[in-house]
């Protein structure tokens, strides 16, 4: 079996850089609110930034759930690769200790 390495600082980056991503996604409203016909220039096109709006609101907010699931997941993954680093770390020092506490009496 070989050798697996999992470089938990960049998993924890990636869950920090989605959780970012995230709220950008969340604080951004319809790029033309607060302007009228007289900013824009036309009405077809000013109803066509509240359509893209509308739209734009339903999208972003189904987004930004699936950046908090991803979120959470590659920050599980993390925590978990971290646990199982630490709980076999700690088994092998037991083994150690066990193993040296065996061979103290035999001469070895």
């Amino acid at each position: 079996m070989g050798d697996q390495e999992a470089d938990t600082a960049r998993i924890r980056e990636s869950a920090r850089a989605l959780k970012r991503i995230r709220g950008t996604f969340a604080e951004r409203a319809n790029p033309a609110d607060g302007y009228g016909v007289d900013e824009i220039g036309s009405q077809k096109i000013l109803e066509a930034f509240d359509k893209f709006g509308s739209n734009w609101k339903i999208h972003r907010r189904q987004l930004t759930d699936e950046l908090e699931k991803l979120y959470g997941i590659v920050k599980a993954a993390a925590d978990s690769y971290d646990k199982v680093d630490h709980e076999l770390a700690e088994a092998l020092r037991r083994s150690d200790e066990t193993g040296k506490a065996g061979t103290k009496g035999d001469g070895k």
